[in-house]
């Protein structure tokens, strides 16, 4: 189970937004994804996904000079041990950003090999009953776009997806969706942070009692974990976490109750072995866990892996939006629902076709 080669393909699929050009959708108009394949030297393949979209040139960078050279040679099988000591390894380049997106890379494909080691889908080696899982749809944001709003989320909900989350910063743009949809379907605001405590609490009040799921990353700077406090007295579900990086940082965000919705990110927080251990804490706190996801690759499917293994088996977020082409038999961003396979592993099977015809850039690192 020695890792024999570590590679790293940067694709970036085409996408429909079906927005208006110009708007803050323009800048949306591929999707990357940074695939991460490993390969022990018995010939079993992992495939994993590291953050991830604009700063993926940094974390390709990191993956093929500094973190891939580390893991070669190493026992594959031993993904959690791995984990721990490529942290303390590169501790002194980061806590969070491109170095923990690039371990996470790593540590998803690792996972993927033990499954496929084990004979079982990675639900099951987490010991889920089924791999059936309800979706909800993650617009892309239309820059305040009523009518695009208003549209996208009645697609979705055509499609079936279970809640509805937005990527807009105003008033009017959350109830173009909210006058749109059923009373029934849930929709999530994910505003991105741009606000002061006094601001978000503002808009708080505002939303409050008008149906809204939550209210996803209100506050300038994230690890504002006081001021989020501050912003959930106001009686308004608050969730976060995808820019959390540790498993320290999410305690204090819990030891602050600054989150009703705990919201890892499997591409981010240390893969597979990150996820586990931010979802087990939370629960320790009687916190919800959603998972962030706004990919496409085997990031996806680890993400609904884990999904499937949690108590409260959340749905799976699925960035809603129309692919060029299809880059994995399991991306069926039209569908609410995904049910994952009894193949070993992932399951993630890339349409290499695909891949190869939106390749931005590909490396690999050997052992000798």
């Amino acid at each position: 189970m020695k890792i024999k080669s570590i590679e790293t393909l940067r694709v970036a699929i085409p996408v429909d937004a079906d927005g208006p050009r110009g708007a803050a959708t323009g800048a949306w108009d591929r999707v990357e994804s940074l695939v991460v394949r490993v390969e022990t030297a018995g010939g079993l393949v992992g495939w994993g996904e590291a953050f991830g979209h604009k700063v993926n040139p940094g974390t390709e960078a990191i993956l093929h000079t500094m973190v891939g050279p580390w893991f070669l040679g190493k026992d594959a099988a031993l993904a959690e041990a791995l984990a721990d000591q490529a942290q303390r390894a590169f501790h002194s380049f980061g806590r969070g950003g491109p170095v923990m997106y690039a371990l996470s890379g790593i540590d998803i494909a690792l996972w993927d090999i033990m499954a496929k080691r084990a004979g079982k889908p990675l639900f099951r080696l987490l010991s889920a009953t089924d791999g059936e899982l309800r979706c909800y749809a993650s617009l892309l944001p239309y820059g305040g776009d009523r009518d695009a709003i208003a549209r996208n989320s009645r697609k979705a909900l055509d499609a079936g997806h279970g809640m509805i989350k937005l990527h807009e910063t105003a008033l009017p743009a959350f109830m173009a969706a909210r006058e749109a949809l059923p009373a029934e379907i849930p929709v999530a605001l994910d505003v991105n942070c741009p606000w002061t405590v006094n601001e978000a609490r503002a808009i708080a009040r505002a939303i409050k009692g008008r149906g809204f799921e939550w209210l996803e990353e209100p506050v300038w700077p994230p690890e504002n974990f006081t001021g989020l406090a501050d912003v959930r007295r106001e009686g308004v579900a608050i969730a976060g976490g995808e820019n959390i990086g540790s498993l320290d940082e999410f305690r204090r965000a819990f030891d602050a109750k600054a989150l009703d919705v705990a919201q890892p990110s499997v591409a981010k927080i240390g893969g597979v072995t990150g996820m586990r251990r931010a979802a087990a804490l939370a629960a320790e706190y009687k916190l919800r866990v959603v998972p962030h996801c706004f990919y496409w690759g085997p990031g996806y499917l680890a993400t609904a892996h884990i999904a499937a293994s949690l108590p409260n088996r959340p749905m799976v977020e699925t960035l809603f939006a129309a692919f060029a082409a299809k880059p994995h038999a399991l991306w069926e961003p039209e569908k609410g629902s995904l049910v994952l396979p009894e193949t070993p592993g992932l399951g993630f099977e890339p349409d290499l076709a695909v891949l190869e015809r939106f390749m931005v850039s590909r490396h690999a690192v050997r052992a000798n």
